[in-house]
């Protein structure tokens, strides 16, 4: 019996790796990039892709690794993320990445430290962003992005006007603006092109008059391109002005796209006000789910006690399977989350087995959380399906020997022999050496 369960688990070594080991693998390398150690994490993203190329999250890999190098910063590390961001737009054109707008964002940003470095070829990018004042719309994800130009095309503007704008943006602040301001105060229609390239020009400028500009057109702009553009850079400005608009923006328009420009903005900012406003958001049953989801991703990536005490307390209002997904992604973010809160969901039978599935794995991704600690929980269970799962969870720890303890432990004494072969065959993928000796017992057992 014991070497037809070893035969069995061997010849699953032929198999390829389930999704989510897939998963981990991205797993460990977004959270080198939350450590802010960007070589690393370029590396991670680098090679997951090339272990994974199909995976679902290949098309995004490209962008997190463009973003890696953006942060090192340099000539080398600048242009290396132009490559990588061209090679999203090719190879993989409906990624979160590239859908959400971020991958546009990224490359404007990209293009302008190269600008500054002396890349004339990047200068001239540049200025044809500039000149064109579009990009892609908002949709899932993170939800940002440069608006996408829909209700006039700008394409085929006059040559001298363009020329002119492409002059303004060459200028300094105190040149530039004043000019700036006019045109945006236009309110005739073949004003419209010019005012979204305006728009732009102004988010690259720094100042209080810079703010205001971007408010007014927010306010009062009548088209909507031009306030979709203003609400999204206003994500640069950290000001106690521009945080009431964005959540006043966010509370009452009827426009989506303003509302999820206005979900990034805010999340931008580091204010207590702008992330009191995304609670207020999520915690709104009549809002959008899809606005919802986006303002609790957002609240994860904050370290704030205030966000995690929030979205903790959320979970158990929610009726909505996709949010409480969403949350339980959210808190495994934070530092300052404990493993008894993902292990109070996988134990809660009323849950979804999915959502239980979903709080280990990311229960067993958490830096604070130890083999023992999940070793102690899967005796807790009883149903197959989440042991098989905790199994898993186990295997993903490496070299941690409480972990390894507890996969033997299931070989050689759990009464199900299918969770004993699952045990089995991730153990057959760990370098320890008491993984060799089980074995041996197993294949030749005393006599």
């Amino acid at each position: 019996m014991r070497t037809s369960v070893l035969l069995f688990g061997l010849s699953l070594l032929t198999a390829p790796l389930t999704a989510q080991a897939s998963d981990s693998m991205y797993r460990k390398a977004r959270e080198t990039l939350n450590r802010n150690d960007y070589s690393a994490a370029a590396t991670g993203f680098r090679d997951f892709r090339a272990r994974y190329p199909r995976s679902e999250y290949a098309g995004d890999s490209y962008y997190w690794e463009a973003y890696a190098r953006y942060r090192i910063g340099g000539l080398e590390s600048l242009r290396g993320a132009r490559r990588l961001l061209e090679e999203q737009a090719k190879s993989h054109p409906n990624a979160g990445t590239r859908t959400s707008g971020d991958a546009d964002l990224l490359e404007t940003r990209t293009l302008r430290e190269l600008s500054r470095l002396g890349d004339a070829d990047a200068a001239r990018r540049l200025s044809v962003i500039a000149n064109s004042a579009t990009g892609s719309g908002s949709g899932t994800g993170s939800g940002s992005g440069r608006p996408q130009a829909r209700a006039k095309d700008c394409g085929n503007e006059d040559d001298v006007q363009s020329a002119a704008l492409n002059a303004v943006m060459q200028m300094n602040s105190e040149r530039a603006i004043p000019i700036l301001e006019k045109v945006l105060a236009r309110r005739d229609a073949e004003s419209v092109c010019l005012r979204r390239r305006a728009v732009f020009i102004v988010s690259q400028q720094r100042g209080e008059r810079v703010e205001q500009m971007l408010l007014d057109a927010v306010k009062t702009d009548p088209d909507p391109e031009v306030r979709e553009q203003a609400v999204f850079w206003l994500s640069q400005v950290n000001s106690a002005r521009s945080t009431a608009m964005l959540d006043q923006l966010l509370s009452t328009s009827s426009d989506r796209k303003v509302q999820e420009k206005a979900i990034f903005a805010l999340s931008q900012q580091n204010r207590p006000e702008a992330r009191q406003a995304l609670r207020t958001f999520a915690g709104r049953d009549d809002a959008p789910e899809d606005l919802r989801d986006n303002a609790i991703f957002w609240l994860g990536q904050s370290n704030d006690t205030e966000n995690l005490t929030f979205l903790q307390g959320l979970y158990g209002r929610l009726r909505s399977q996709k949010l409480k997904e969403k949350i339980i992604f959210s808190v495994s973010q934070s530092p300052r989350s404990t493993g008894e809160w993902f292990a109070g969901i996988a134990r809660n039978t009323n849950e979804p087995i999915e959502l239980r599935k979903n709080a280990l794995f990311w229960m067993g991704q958490r830096g604070g959380t130890t083999g023992a600690e999940l070793a102690a929980l899967y005796d807790s269970f009883s149903d197959r399906e989440i042991k098989e799962q905790m199994i898993f969870v186990l295997s993903q720890r490496g070299k941690d020997r409480a972990a390894v303890d507890k996969l033997l432990d299931i070989v050689q004494k759990d009464p199900d022999n299918e969770l004993k072969k699952k045990a089995l065959f991730w153990l057959t993928q760990s370098d320890d050496p008491r993984v060799i000796e089980m074995l041996t017992k197993i294949l030749i057992p005393e006599a």
